[in-house]
């Protein structure tokens, strides 16, 4: 962390006692520190304290004091490398998902160019609120790095959930990102994301459950750490944040196989994250159909197998990674698919795991390559996305 530039931002919490010690260990690793306090923070620690660590004056309003110069937070926003918020109470984290800039932190997390790490602090009943998951969902989806105790486990079990992570943890969490950082660039990743829908007729059409979620925090986690993503999406009702991502949308799987097989051939890598459809309509009405009997029959016949065709077509120098979701004997099923289609490694999901599948914001997956099979516990998606990237990184 050497010559990092960290804005530590500091909330009304009583582990605000803390930021001391948070400031002082990223100091020591080399790192410059510039910090921003709410009006409710100095009521924890004060902004003597604090600037006697970071040898800079403590930011708390949009103007000094003493001679009124105005602090620009848009510079503060080009300036950092990082923010870190810590302690993040759930008033300023509701602020923050719903852009209510209204003190001189929130304006600067709007103004941030840089990566955010958020690391809550509040008691148990509070974090536990739907309210307050839901903010910090907002956060994730933004692209937000959450740091809390125990993280990954289920929302149920709430031991140590709330607390603010300590101060040695959160540094480790930072230097392990400023390592990772850039392991993808110049690399180029295909990702598959979303259902394929196949029209029946032209208000019908076969589908799937997909939402879309794994798929695009894979794509923003490669986006992240370096890479040039092309997002080849079926209709969801997601957004891409990352502009290093190129998003392609497509409704059915032969549009999907289309692009993917165009794209394929110039990327490092491509990650098959679509929950693809099987079979589609022999036929599509031009007209509603309209209900005359009791029956209609539909005929099917086999899509395009995407996965098939650009494990065919892998080079020895680019990489594969498929996705497997299955309702029993998994790990077996997994494996042959991993090794008919081509794959490096697989992802396991299983309709078995309460919390896992389709629609949920959290993932239990299994990863299996020649190797073995490495489990991994329930997890939210963006954490899951940034396991299986550093899977990937390894090999690439």
């Amino acid at each position: 962390m050497k010559g990092k530039k960290i804005v530590l931002g500091i909330t009304g919490s009583i582990a605000a006692y803390k930021a001391a010690v948070l400031t002082r260990a990223l100091i020591k690793k080399g790192a410059e520190v510039q910090i921003v306090i709410t009006p409710a923070g100095k009521e924890f620690i004060t902004p003597i304290t604090l600037s006697a660590l970071t040898g800079k004056p403590v930011i708390s309003e949009f103007f000094a004091q003493r001679d009124g110069t105005w602090h620009s937070h848009v510079d503060l926003g080009l300036w950092a490398d990082a923010m870190l918020i810590a302690p993040a109470t759930a008033s300023t984290i509701g602020k923050m998902a719903h852009g209510i800039a209204d003190n001189m932190l929130v304006t600067t997390y709007l103004s941030m160019k840089a990566p955010v790490f958020i690391a809550p602090a509040m008691d148990l009943d509070m974090f536990a609120h739907p309210s307050t998951r839901h903010n910090l969902d907002i956060l994730r989806s933004y692209g937000n790095h959450i740091i809390e105790p125990a993280s990954g486990e289920l929302a149920s079990h709430l031991v140590g959930k709330g607390r603010m992570e300590e101060p040695e943890k959160i540094v480790e969490v930072l230097e392990t990102f400023f390592a990772r950082a850039e392991d993808l660039k110049g690399k180029h990743i295909l990702i598959t994301a979303g259902p394929t829908y196949e029209k029946i007729d032209p208000v019908r059409f076969i589908g799937n459950y997909s939402s879309g979620k794994m798929g695009y925090a894979l794509a923003e986690a490669c986006a992240r750490r370096g890479a040039d993503v092309t997002l080849i999406s079926g209709p969801v009702a997601l957004q891409v944040q990352h502009p290093a991502i190129r998003r392609i949308d497509v409704e059915s799987a032969e549009q999907m196989y289309q692009a993917a097989i165009r794209i394929y051939p110039q990327a490092n890598a491509g990650i098959l994250c679509a929950a693809v459809a099987d079979f589609t309509p022999e036929t599509v009405a031009s007209n509603k159909i309209k209900r005359e009997g009791e029956d209609l029959i539909v005929r099917l016949k086999p899509t395009q197998d995407i996965a098939a065709a650009l494990g065919k077509i892998k080079r020895p120098d680019q990489r594969l990674v498929g996705f497997a979701l299955e309702t029993y004997d998994e790990q077996i099923h997994a494996q042959e698919k991993r090794k008919r289609k081509n794959f490096d490694f697989i992802v396991l999901n299983s309709l078995n795991d309460a919390g896992a599948g389709f629609r949920c914001d959290t993932n239990k997956i299994t990863i299996l390559d020649e190797s073995g099979i490495t489990p991994y516990p329930l997890k939210d998606k963006h954490e899951v996305a940034s396991d299986i990237i550093d899977k990937l990184s390894a090999i690439l």
